[in-house]
């Protein structure tokens, strides 16, 4: 997830036929609205979790956050300073709303890692960067025998925030702001199925109030994890 002048990787048909099927399914989805960029492919959909799951996500958040961290080894925590919830893939609820996820972008629910929950307190932030694994990096070899490649993202909002705290992506044009139940969803690969560096992106600070989020990042192979 650095960011580096070095390409961080190359391009991919099997990527591209992942992006190309899972953008034709949202595409075809009413409740789905295409952000406009010519630099990145991602989505929005309002209302995508209801108002009693959200809640319940909340709470899960609060009772079992831990301080975030980062994957790379060339950063530091200052980059990212919310605090992160490791959820169970298998337990009740979760299960559920991992599967929901899936079928809403496609993708089979074995390429998906699990939901892990974020809680961001006034000035916290986790500042620009991608999502997609970068092939210089020292993690790459156990990325890509776990997986492989994250091809998508999909980010779920679970409160309104009263100031700041929006997603932005300042090469692609694109600001989310956070509101309860909306899901944002986007292509971490270009059409060629390389990584997209457009997808550089920001958890703008909090201003005022506490933002909740659940992320769920899908791998261009079934996640090792998940075969447990």
């Amino acid at each position: 997830m650095a960011i580096t002048s070095v390409p961080p990787g190359h391009p991919s048909p099997a990527r591209a036929a992942i992006g190309q099927a899972v953008a034709a399914r949202l595409d075809a989805d009413p409740r789905m609205q295409r952000l406009p960029s010519d630099a990145i492919q991602a989505w929005r959909c309002p209302g995508f979790l209801d108002d009693a799951n959200c809640d319940w996500l909340v709470a899960m958040i609060e009772a079992n956050r831990r301080p975030s961290t980062l994957l790379t080894d060339k950063g530091t925590n200052a980059n990212r300073t919310s605090d992160s919830c490791d959820m169970d893939r298998h337990a009740d609820g979760v299960r559920q709303i991992d599967e929901y996820i899936a079928a809403s972008l496609g993708i089979a629910p074995a390429n998906g890692e699990t939901m892990q929950g974020q809680r961001y307190a006034p000035a916290q932030h986790f500042r620009a960067h991608h999502d997609y694994f970068h092939e210089g990096e020292s993690y790459w070899p156990r990325m890509r025998a776990t997986g492989g490649q994250r091809t998508w993202t999909a980010m779920i909002y679970l409160n309104d925030v009263e100031e700041g705290g929006a997603t932005w992506f300042p090469l692609g044009g694109v600001r989310a702001v956070p509101r309860k139940g909306m899901a944002l969803i986007w292509n971490n690969m270009a059409v060629d199925g390389s990584p997209n560096t457009a997808t550089l992106h920001e958890g703008m600070p909090v201003v005022e109030g506490v933002k909740y989020i659940v992320t769920k990042w899908f791998r261009e192979e079934p996640w090792a994890a998940a075969r447990a």
